[in-house]
């Protein structure tokens, strides 16, 4: 019980750390290389961005508005278990946003490649997002109006995200008149949600073994003590042979791996090892079971 709840705190803070992570890059790709080349990019920033060009309020002080006001609502509607990592990821990003603001002071890093800034920044607030995401957190705003919309319309929430992203980013031809901005905006959104995906894909891919031993019970032993996870003894037959044998059927992330193939190596060498990539595995020590 002890060892569940030291588990469950280092969990925790690890997810916190990895959120602070996540808004710090998102904070400095978005100040050093977006905002100082004056583009207008999806989400809450974005929004916070148009009212920064429009009368000069930092982005940080109206990005923190905005999300008062939206974890507002979201409170009546979502409750309290939704909100709690959101609340600690906007007031970390209205920090980061507002550091970098004083830090930078709106000048970009890379002076007169505006397509190479877009590029930059969206990679680097790309993975600043995953990895907020990866640790079950979120940076409020326009998450908080798609989880809205998905509660009560049958519009998945990447579907709602996209919507009002579009909505925001063409809203920047307003102030500046110019078609080249909006382009730059939607290319920076792609970039971001590329960086996003692979981040929180590359941290939750799985793969599962299909490992042949005649020292099966010594690899059993070995994965329940060392790596912590479960395995399942399948029975087999050699279809050359006809003898009878275990087949060990293993799931695990993708990161763990090697640690695998040394374990099984070490046990056997001569072991026959099936490795392939699962498009999905949800239960204790995975992702939670959707439905």
């Amino acid at each position: 019980m002890i060892k569940k709840g030291i588990h469950k705190i280092y969990h925790s803070t690890q997810d916190y750390v990895i959120i602070f992570i996540g808004t710090v890059l998102y904070g400095f790709g978005f100040n050093g290389f977006i905002l100082s080349n004056e583009i207008v990019t999806g989400g809450v920033s974005g929004i916070s961005a148009l009212i920064y060009f429009a009368s000069g309020i930092p982005v940080s002080i109206s990005y923190l508005a905005i999300n008062v006001v939206l974890l507002a609502i979201a409170f009546k509607i979502l409750g309290l278990k939704f909100l709690i990592k959101t609340i600690f990821g906007v007031i970390s990003l209205s920090a980061s946003l507002s550091f970098f603001e004083w830090l930078l002071g709106g000048v970009p890093i890379i002076k007169d490649e505006v397509f190479m800034s877009i590029i930059i920044g969206g990679a680097i607030c790309g993975t600043g997002l995953g990895l907020i995401f990866s640790a079950n957190g979120s940076t409020g705003g326009t998450d908080i109006i798609a989880a809205i919309i998905n509660k009560y319309k049958n519009i998945s929430i990447g579907t709602g995200l996209l919507m009002v992203d579009f909505l925001i980013i063409s809203s920047s031809y307003l102030l500046f008149h110019n078609v080249d901005k909006i382009v730059f905006g939607f290319v920076e959104m792609i970039i971001s949600n590329y960086m996003l995906d692979q981040i929180i894909n590359g941290n939750r891919q799985s793969v599962q073994f299909l490992i042949f031993s005649s020292k099966y019970q010594k690899i059993v032993d070995r994965i329940l003590r060392d790596m912590d996870r479960g395995c399942t003894l399948l029975d087999g037959e050699g279809g050359y042979s006809k003898q009878p044998t275990k087949v060990v059927v293993l799931l695990v992330k993708k990161s763990e791996s090697l640690t695998v193939f040394r374990l099984v190596k070490e046990i056997d060498p001569q072991a026959f090892i099936s490795q392939s990539i699962v498009r999905g595995v949800y239960g204790e020590g995975f992702d939670p079971i959707k439905t």
